[in-house]
């Protein structure tokens, strides 16, 4: 099974309460680390939806497909 043919996601890293990290990734394999002060991070942050995870062993998350339409 190929990664490739995988969308890209990106995963907001919380901790207490603030934006810490937003991991790019694509299927289960990390490709990069944006900081979210960044221009492309306020982007993201700003274009797509935070959905809180409900496990508690994981940071919270927000995972949108790269390809989702900006409102």
């Amino acid at each position: 099974m190929s990664s490739e043919n995988e969308e890209i996601i990106y995963h907001a890293v919380e901790k207490e309460g603030a934006v810490t990290a937003i991991w790019e990734m694509q299927g289960r394999k990390h490709l990069r680390t944006i900081d979210p002060r960044s221009e492309e991070g306020r982007r993201i942050l700003g274009s797509h939806t935070i959905e809180e995870s409900t496990e508690q062993a994981q940071p919270e998350a927000a995972a949108q497909p790269a390809e989702a339409n900006s409102q």
